[in-house]
């Protein structure tokens, strides 16, 4: 383990050790997923950028200037995982409309282009809050996705 995932570790641990899930208000959690996020980006060397709301992406390759909005089919391929590394959910040449999906994604998607690639790196409340996905709640989520095509 590399100094820079001890040290992730550390300040996550020292983040969430003195609160459980019920005694911390929806503010305090996600100021706190923002510091675990930027401490995670940081470990990896990335460098992200920060929507107004809080939802962090790295652009690996922009695509066309023309960007999907909140009314697009969107076609993606996307591998999710939660912070740790723990894979939950992937999709080939998946279609949906963005406005039927996490606000994460309603956000983070419309920053790449057609073609575009990169990661979203999304705090709970942006995702699925206190539902349970793959066995837990109120999960920071990291996607990998390509922008396939969008109408």
């Amino acid at each position: 383990m590399s100094i820079k995932n001890v040290i992730y570790l550390f300040v996550t641990g020292l983040l969430f050790s003195s609160c459980s899930g019920d005694d911390i208000s929806m503010q305090e959690r996600f100021d706190m997923e923002i510091t675990e996020i930027e401490a995670f980006i940081k470990t990896k060397g990335w460098t992200a950028q920060k929507s107004i709301e809080g939802i962090y992406y790295v652009i690996d390759e922009a695509g066309s200037a023309e960007k999907p909005t909140i009314v697009s089919l969107v076609t993606v391929n996307y591998a999710g995982q939660f912070l740790d590394g723990v894979a939950f959910d992937a999709g080939s040449n998946v279609q949906f409309s963005l406005s039927s999906v996490i606000q994460g994604w309603q956000i983070g998607i419309p920053k790449f282009g057609r073609g575009g690639k990169g990661k979203l790196i999304i705090p709970s409340k942006y995702a699925y809050a206190d539902r349970t996905v793959s066995g837990r709640s109120n999960q920071i989520l990291v996607f990998d996705v390509s922008l396939i095509d969008f109408k």
